[in-house]
């Protein structure tokens, strides 16, 4: 597609972590791709800051790419747990976007109070690993647990853990059922994700145990997805 483009600037534009199905993009080969091509690529890492790599860095570090991505966009209010966003890049792409892009000429500043905290966020990411360790340990053990209950996993070795039901009433009702013992596992349906592949997005954090994760996967259990055979 670069290829056949004659357009005068390309940019192309992915998630680090993509948020329904948890996979990673391959950014090496968007990279190369763009390189080739004359094109710039931006990585949206909102679900990979603070996850991915030994301190928290995201995607683009994981993968071995920082220095050649044009312009990461991030948010801090998922695993870095505080508010708002950012664009890193260039001098002069920042720049152009202070003096040309219009929604950030006519916003505000950031509250002191939410820049402090993000920067306490920062250092814990990069100086404390124990979150990340966690993390992996949960989600090895919710993926057993419910490959062993018969559900089918999406290839995803991040927190975002979606269990493939097919079909949208179902999804809904097994959301519903699971809600009512008190999980909170949303439903995700066409057109947000591919009609015939409805979901429960299931998402862990370094908040959770794993006695969570147990009661999360008798409560499956107990909702009578096995004998309705989940997702095959």
């Amino acid at each position: 597609q670069l290829q056949r483009s004659d357009a005068r600037r390309k940019l192309v534009v992915t998630d680090g972590v993509f948020s329904m199905d948890g996979d990673v993009a391959p950014l090496s080969d968007y990279v190369a791709a763009c390189e080739d091509n004359d094109a710039w690529l931006m990585v949206d890492d909102a679900h990979g800051l603070g996850v991915l790599d030994d301190q928290g860095r995201g995607s683009v570090v994981a993968q071995g790419v920082n220095e050649r991505v044009p312009v990461l966009m991030g948010t801090l209010g998922k695993g870095l747990g505080t508010a708002g966003a950012f664009v890193a890049g260039s001098h002069a792409l920042i720049e152009t976007l202070i003096q040309f892009a219009r929604t950030y000429i006519y916003t505000t500043a950031m509250p002191a109070a939410v820049a402090s905290a993000t920067l306490v966020s920062l250092s814990k990411a990069r100086e404390e690993h124990w979150r990340r360790e966690k993390l992996v340990v949960l989600i090895q053990r919710f993926r057993a647990g419910a490959a062993q209950l018969g559900f089918t996993l999406m290839d995803s070795a991040t927190p975002i853990q979606p269990l493939l039901i097919g079909a949208d009433q179902q999804a809904m009702a097994l959301s519903q059922q699971l809600r009512e013992q008190g999980f909170l596992i949303t439903a995700i349906r066409p057109p947000t994700v591919p009609d015939g592949q409805a979901r429960l997005r299931v998402t862990l954090s370094a908040a959770h145990e794993e006695s969570d994760v147990d009661a999360l996967l008798a409560a499956l259990e107990k909702v009578g997805c096995l004998t309705s055979d989940v997702g095959r």
